[in-house]
């Protein structure tokens, strides 16, 4: 009886942090994915001398939207990808989904990064 509790309270201290962990890293990686669709954006402000003008809001990372071949996201099932961006700049961010509700990440042209508390950390 006593192993039984013993082993109750540490899951009820341990299954909590897993997920925080869990989650922490979910967000790393899709911190990891807006740096690696920033360079793309670069890559064609290099080609092109400005950037594509996406409406506020626009969905990158599905297969409905075809203007990043080069690019996959690797977090799609727990964030959602947007973009806005004019000839001069963009801001990229990636917002939490189901367990990461509160999560929000955004990487802009000047390379300022920000994240909320929720995804684990607040710089990137």
């Amino acid at each position: 009886m006593i192993v039984v509790t013993v082993a109750a309270i540490l899951a009820t201290i341990a299954m909590p942090a897993y997920t925080r962990m869990i989650n922490k890293s979910r967000a790393k990686d899709a911190a990891a994915d807006l740096a690696s669709l920033g360079l793309n954006m670069e890559n064609r402000f290099q080609l092109n001398l400005s950037y594509p003008v996406n409406a506020a809001g626009t969905v990158v990372g599905s297969s409905a939207n075809s203007s990043f071949t080069g690019w996959a996201a690797t977090q799609l099932s727990h964030f959602d990808y947007t973009l806005l961006s004019d000839a001069a700049g963009y801001t990229l961010t990636a917002a939490g989904k189901g367990g990461l509700a509160g999560c929000s990440i955004t990487l802009s042209s000047a390379n300022i990064r920000n994240a909320t508390p929720a995804c684990g950390f607040t710089a990137w």
